[in-house]
């Protein structure tokens, strides 16, 4: 399998897991105007699981390092796979609760909030299981990202025309998801082997354990989405048969959001043998500022707030880049 050993290659993949993380999401508002995000959401499950399974019957498989995807699979532990697929469960909980507070509350405010939020728990809980780096530089970089969700949070209530219950309601959402998203990394990592070349007994390559942490994802789709159609946050009940109304376009714009996000996961787990897990994920997660300048300048979420609402969301910006730095910096020194 591809292995990577350089501190400079791992961070470089946790930009790009920024970006994706930051960036899949779009897709979601993109189809939202025809498609209610239950509906988006079940094609997204699928294209998590297609990407994880392309991904380890490829660099998974090839390569003189480590053990191919089969080999791997073959010789696992049921504990490994219960963790994986654990990890996919609590994610897939999160992530719905995350979704429904982007349809709510946009991008802007749930990805700050909600991930922000996960990056915080995610940062402590894999430090505190595997404590690489410079723990100073890391907490301080985590204590400027805390001050800019706050800030941001404290942005959004003052949207002009925003209904109160309705403000309430997105935030609530962005705050129960992000906790949760701070739990469902640490199951996966206890999945992997702490040595990506010499794989331990009953352990999982990173590949492996992506696969079946999209295959959690996937089946928990049944029962954590179908729970969200027949009770939703807000509108109406949503039925099985709409999906079958979609058209191709909204049907590839589900799945192209999960491919987008399943990358960002992979190369974020892929990264973690040389950056550690606290920092990989860290950073990965940077992916808050990513989705909040799509919302701010693409689509526009806080054109109608009051003055010195700007400079609010300025502030947060900077709170969130400095603090990213702090992060990346922790494995230098």
């Amino acid at each position: 399998m591809v292995v990577i050993e350089t501190y400079s290659v791992a961070v470089l993949m946790c930009l790009i897991t920024m970006v994706c993380w930051g960036s899949w999401a779009n897709t979601q508002k993109l189809a939202s105007k025809d498609w209610k995000f239950q509906l988006f959401y079940w094609d997204y499950a699928f294209g998590v699981l297609v990407f994880a399974l392309l991904l380890a019957f490829t660099m998974g498989s090839s390569g003189q390092m480590g053990q191919s995807f089969i080999e791997n699979v073959s010789q696992a532990a049921l504990s490994t796979f219960l963790m994986a697929m654990l990890g996919g469960i609590v994610f897939n909980a999160a992530n719905i609760l995350i979704v429904a507070a982007i349809d709510i509350a946009g991008l802007a405010v749930a990805f700050p909030v909600g991930i922000g939020l996960a990056l915080i728990i995610g940062v402590i809980q894999n430090y505190i299981a595997a404590p690489v780096g410079n723990a100073l530089l890391l907490f301080l970089g985590v204590a400027l990202v805390t001050a800019a969700i706050i800030i941001d949070g404290l942005a959004y209530k003052k949207l002009a025309g925003a209904g109160q219950k309705t403000a309430t309601k997105g935030i609530v959402l962005s705050i129960v998801g992000g906790v949760m998203m701070g739990l469902f990394y640490r199951f996966v990592a206890a999945s992997i082997s702490e040595n990506f070349i010499s794989i331990q007994a009953g352990k999982f390559t990173p590949y492996s354990a992506v696969v079946f942490f999209s295959l959690g994802l996937f089946l928990s789709n049944f029962v954590w989405n179908s729970l969200i159609m027949a009770k939703p946050f807000t509108g109406e009940p949503v039925k099985y048969s709409d999906y079958f109304k979609g058209s191709a376009k909204l049907h590839l714009i589900g799945i192209v959001g999960g491919v987008i996000w399943s990358i960002g996961m992979s190369f974020s787990i892929l990264a973690s043998g040389a950056a550690g897990f606290a920092i990989s994920y860290g950073l990965g997660q940077g992916a808050t500022m990513i989705a909040a300048l799509w919302g701010v300048f693409v689509w526009k979420e806080f054109r109608d707030a009051p003055k010195g609402t700007n400079s609010m969301l300025a502030l947060m910006f900077v709170l969130f880049i400095v603090g990213l730095g702090l992060i990346v910096s922790a494995r230098l020194v």
